[in-house]
């Protein structure tokens, strides 16, 4: 396709994010206003991620999902390639989430506001005494039986290799006593690059490893087996299914 024609068709994808975000997370708002986080978080994977995945001719492959025991309180960590890992995390993920954030994304309208009150964790990183109070919250939160996700990269990676992780994530974690799940996301770069609006059709793969047990760990080596998970899943048998594969999307 013409580079005139991917532009125009990307200013209208970004027209339709406006609109589908604004008239979605107002009535997510108003939900969990009136019956509680629950149900407005599962919002945005029965509305939001659908809708974005739709509008940029994306498919979505599910793997690994069984490994998983949804019933339980735990840590998601997951490799960082796009925003567009959001969604995708939402539409594969079949219990209401909360993502760990960085404090920035707070002031954004609507996503903002919908995270906020959805129980969302914001870090700030240059903030050591409010990243640890923030910290201690998203504990908190496990403990009361919440799913958590967090890039432990730190932010968005360029060139497809997966960065060293910090360890706020892992540490939240090991103060709930709850198990960390590595997730690999694979495809969403190229679906919506790190930078820019440039959104092309593909298919993104995510694929959940086996958890991880915390008892008795230190961060370090957390943080090193959930990495090693990741990259390990990343590079076996790289667009095929090893296994069992759903079609979400």
């Amino acid at each position: 396709m013409a580079r005139w024609k991917w532009g125009a068709l990307n200013a209208l994808q970004a027209v339709m994010v406006l609109l589908v975000t604004a008239v979605g997370f107002p009535v997510a708002l108003l939900l969990g206003l009136v019956s509680g986080p629950g149900a407005a978080l599962r919002v945005a994977s029965w509305y939001w991620a659908p809708l974005l995945f739709g509008g940029a001719g994306a498919k979505l492959v599910v793997e690994g999902a069984e490994r998983v025991d949804w019933s339980r309180p735990q840590v998601l960590v997951a490799n960082h390639q796009s925003m567009f890992d959001i969604p995708s995390l939402f539409a594969a993920v079949p219990v209401p989430l909360r993502f760990m954030l960085k404090r920035e994304l707070a002031s954004m309208p609507f996503i903002g506001w919908y995270a906020r009150l959805m129980g969302m964790v914001f870090i700030d990183r240059g903030n050591a005494r409010d990243a640890k109070q923030k910290l201690g919250e998203a504990a908190d939160r496990l403990r009361d039986g919440a799913t958590l996700v967090a890039f432990p990269e730190g932010t968005r990676g360029t060139t497809g290799v997966v960065g060293a992780f910090k360890g706020g994530a892992l540490q939240v974690a090991l103060d709930a006593g709850v198990p960390v799940v590595p997730v690999a996301i694979e495809g969403t770069g190229a679906v919506l690059p790190p930078s820019g609006f440039r959104v092309r059709p593909g298919t993104i793969r995510v694929r959940f490893g086996a958890p991880i047990d915390t008892a008795g760990l230190e961060r370090n080596v957390l943080a090193t087996q959930a990495r090693e998970a990741i990259v390990g899943m990343l590079q076996k048998n790289r667009g095929q299914s090893t296994i069992s594969e759903e079609i979400v999307l």
